[in-house]
């Protein structure tokens, strides 16, 4: 998968963030213990594990936030999705791109039972 790797200057120092060109609202690089490894599309209804995100988030009327907070107090893991900066201060120093594959969630995590 081609990919952004952007390297912001923020208040709390550089930030370097792995982004979706052309992004759509329902696209997801998603973090495991600070280092990018899932991808998810909420409507890429083929791989069961997007279609259970889909489920959780959009049918669940939850924020994506608010599920893999769930996620990761029951499977004692840490996900999360990179936030350059809670101030909204920010100025692109770098970008490049690269290629990297990014796997799906695994099902076993995403238990309806959330």
């Amino acid at each position: 998968m081609k990919l952004n790797k952007n390297t912001y200057r923020t208040f709390s120092g550089t930030k370097e963030i792995i982004e979706i060109p052309r992004k759509k609202e329902t696209q997801w690089i998603i973090y495991e213990d600070d280092k990018p490894k899932f991808f998810v599309d909420f409507f890429d209804l083929e791989k069961e594990s997007n279609a259970m995100m889909n489920s959780l988030v959009l049918c669940g009327k939850k924020t994506i936030e608010e599920v893999l907070e769930l996620i990761n107090k029951k499977n004692n893991i840490n996900l999360s999705i990179p936030v350059i900066t809670k101030l909204g201060i920010k100025k692109k120093l770098k970008s490049e791109k690269i290629e990297l594959t990014l796997e799906t969630l695994p099902e076993k995590w995403l238990d309806y039972s959330l």
